[in-house]
């Protein structure tokens, strides 16, 4: 199984602002107007494991909803799928580990895990595999880091790195 992170930070490290908004990130043009591996990532995987915080984020923006691969939705607190995503998400809750046995139950074998306290908790028992992150050329000062404390240090190699639009920085990481 892999499991992969693909995600934006400001430069000092931050995936939302102090108001837990991630507007920013629409704030430096993508004058090359490229979706800088998302696409390419999206055929690469079976299913995003994301948390709850990160759905309810996904599911205010202003557009349809933007999968079209199966969404797990970690939760302790969610107990029933909301209205109008019954067809479009699962719900689980439990350790990463367990999560990712369940999801391997399910025939999936490449997972995109997504929101900041869900990404913390894999890498914390050392279950990702791949980090992709966009680095945008903004600092916030403050706001929900990507990285949390670990408990020991976890080495990656860097497999590739590309610059957009002149400013904005993909590292492709792999362990």
């Amino acid at each position: 199984m892999t499991n992969t992170v693909y995600i934006a930070t400001s430069i000092d490290g931050y995936i939302a602002d102090k108001n837990n908004k991630v507007d920013w990130l629409h704030e430096i043009e993508n004058k090359d107007g490229s979706d800088l591996g998302y696409l390419q990532l999206m055929d690469r995987i079976d299913v995003l494991i994301m948390g709850r915080n990160t759905f309810e984020l996904v599911v205010d923006f202003d557009c349809d909803w933007p999968y079209t691969k199966p969404v797990i939705v970690l939760s302790t607190t969610l107990k029933k799928i909301p209205k109008g995503y019954e067809d479009k998400i699962h719900l689980m809750s439990g350790e990463p580990a367990v999560v990712l046995q369940q999801a391997k139950a399910l025939g999936y074998e490449h997972c995109y895990i997504d929101g900041g306290k869900t990404i913390q908790a894999f890498l914390l028992q050392g279950l990702i595999d791949e980090l992709i992150i966009t680095t945008i050329p903004i600092l916030l000062g403050g706001g929900f880091p990507l990285f949390g404390q670990l408990s020991e240090s976890k080495k990656y190699e860097l497999k590739e790195s590309k610059v957009f639009s002149d400013e904005i920085v993909k590292s492709f990481f792999i362990r």
